[in-house]
């Protein structure tokens, strides 16, 4: 085979790996409009979005996770529920709220037909920024 016909070959396969990563992208950000379009899920204090779409499954940022316990994102949350136990009506509510923010936004996503599962993951740079944030605002 010529240089030529290697060269041709090598940038069929790089273009269409290109045009790929190009679709991916499209639907993450289709799917992330989707959700800033609902009223329940733009008006929630975290915003829910799509981070990645591995094969037919998305990959949706979330405040809780095995690591980090539905109270301790509260409490990242909304600062005002650190002295409440978790008891209290204000606890529960927004715990059910969280649910039903984060259920609702799964839903949403598994409207789209190439979507068949979701799979929730830990927005570690959230906390991050939050966290930052705080601190920056502390020494003010």
């Amino acid at each position: 085979m010529s240089d030529r016909k290697q060269f041709l070959i090598v940038m069929l396969v790089a273009a269409v790996f290109v045009g790929w990563l190009g679709w991916r992208g499209f639907e993450v950000i289709s799917l992330n409009q989707r959700l800033q379009a609902d009223p329940v899920v733009a008006d929630y204090p975290y915003l829910h979005r799509v981070l990645r779409i591995d094969g037919d499954v998305a990959v949706i940022s979330s405040l809780r996770s095995h690591e980090v316990a539905t109270q301790d994102a509260l409490k990242f949350l909304y600062p005002s529920l650190g002295s409440l136990t978790g008891n209290q009506r204000d606890w529960q509510r927004a715990e059910r709220e969280l649910a039903h923010v984060q259920a609702r936004a799964g839903n949403i996503i598994l409207t789209s037909p190439a979507i068949a599962r979701i799979r929730w993951e830990l927005d570690e740079n959230w906390y991050h920024l939050s966290a930052m944030r705080r601190n920056t605002t502390a020494l003010r």
